[in-house]
């Protein structure tokens, strides 16, 4: 087995220019990313977008066109030098239904020389022990999806890359996943995971890439994403027929100021909460509340995407 050692440089999936077309169809179009090993990479987009075409060329299942990838520091057109160093779960598991789950994990760690010993260790990774022996046509749906990432698990990989691993999984299940996800991150393996869950990537990614149309919009940490969010502030006068005339204050001082559902709704206020209360108290207005929302990651990804933000 390889031995488990991190890029000298700490990137675990870096890529330049790297281009798939297919006729005169472009699904990626020379994208550029470095991800960080350590962390758990969302990667997202609309259907179509070209993530599962990323995710191909970066397993070597597909040739680029153009551009270059590594991952393990490792270019892709040698894949027998990282692929053993890599766990990955495409389009869901498939398991002998029949067998139970303990001897699924025997037949793949069998036919990919890994060690018996190992199948026990990451049946308890994925808290799959005590179900073990119970056939996989008994699972849930979220068991069969651990189950799947403990085969990912068996050659004990240094990066997971995971397509779409909370699909079709109720609330308890995608807890589940999150839990073993994180869990995985502090046993130091990089995960790579593609997911049109968005709030589910808001908890638990570090870093995120934001694809369409097969260009990557962004790049970068949650945190530094985030930051993009809109901020939408909502004022309510002590009375409610104050509520046009604050409308007509705030717009002639030159706000975006607009009446809310019984609040007045305010754009792009950027930290000036006094100045805003001030002056509705110098126009004889007294506010009763003054309150902020900020936009979730559904909301700056639809932001990003629709207006084609680099």
């Amino acid at each position: 087995m390889p031995s488990p050692v991190a890029p000298a440089d700490g990137v675990a999936i870096r890529a330049r220019g790297l281009t798939k077309r297919y006729g005169s169809r472009t699904a990626v179009d020379g994208i550029d990313l470095d991800i960080p090993t350590g962390v758990i990479a969302g990667f997202v987009g609309p259907n179509g977008s070209g993530k599962t075409t990323t995710i191909r060329m970066l397993l070597s299942f597909v040739a680029p066109t153009a551009g270059t990838a590594e991952v393990l520091g490792v270019p892709v057109d040698r894949p027998g030098d990282y692929l053993p160093r890599v766990g990955a779960l495409i389009e869901g598991p498939a398991f002998y239904w029949w067998l139970s789950g303990r001897r699924n994990l025997e037949i793949l760690a069998a036919l990919g020389g890994v060690s018996a010993a190992r199948v026990e260790e990451v049946l308890a990774i994925v808290e799959l022990g005590e179900r073990a022996e119970d056939r996989v046509l008994g699972y849930s749906l979220g068991m069969k999806q651990r189950l799947g990432i403990a085969a990912a698990l068996l050659p004990a990989p240094d990066l997971l890359i995971l397509d779409e691993p909370a699909n079709g999984l109720d609330p308890s299940g995608i807890q589940d996943m999150r839990r073993l996800l994180a869990r995985l991150r502090d046993r130091g393996v990089t995960i790579f995971i593609s997911s049109h869950i968005l709030s589910e990537l808001e908890q638990i990614a570090d870093w995120i890439l934001v694809l369409k149309e097969g260009r990557l919009l962004f790049h970068g940490t949650m945190a530094d994403l985030l930051v993009r969010r809109r901020t939408t502030w909502m004022l309510v006068p002590e009375r409610p027929e104050l509520l046009d005339p604050l409308v007509g204050l705030l717009t002639s001082a030159g706000y975006d100021a607009s009446r809310h559902n019984g609040h007045v709704r305010l754009e792009g206020l950027q930290g000036r909460a006094a100045a805003v209360n001030r002056l509705a108290m110098e126009g004889g207005i007294v506010l009763d509340e003054i309150s902020q929302v900020r936009s979730n990651l559904e909301e700056t990804f639809l932001a990003i995407t629709d207006g084609g933000e680099r």
